[in-house]
């Protein structure tokens, strides 16, 4: 045989496809993947692991508090509360 190209390539595979099944691949959502320099990939792959531990960091104390049964509340040291006994009232 006389040597094909790619693109007739890609053709007459997804014509056998077709022929054989149905199906069909759900459409691509998101840009085929890229090649990166290494700097680019490394800090990234930086970024994604400080992102992982701080949400195991707080999964983590979330459930220390929940076993500890221990309530967070939060604390707001110049909010309302703190400033209804500030009031200065006349008493006349």
């Amino acid at each position: 045989g006389s040597p094909i190209t790619t693109e007739e390539r890609r053709l007459r595979d997804k014509k056998h496809l077709d022929d054989i099944t149905a199906a069909r691949l759900p459409p691509l959502h998101h840009s085929p993947a890229k090649l990166l320099p290494i700097e680019e990939s490394i800090a990234i792959q930086i970024q994604q692991k400080e992102a992982y531990e701080e949400m195991q960091a707080k999964l983590a104390a979330q459930k220390l508090a929940e076993r500890l049964n221990i309530k967070m509340l939060r604390f707001e040291p110049e909010g309302e509360a703190s400033m209804q006994y500030r009031e200065v009232r006349d008493e006349d």
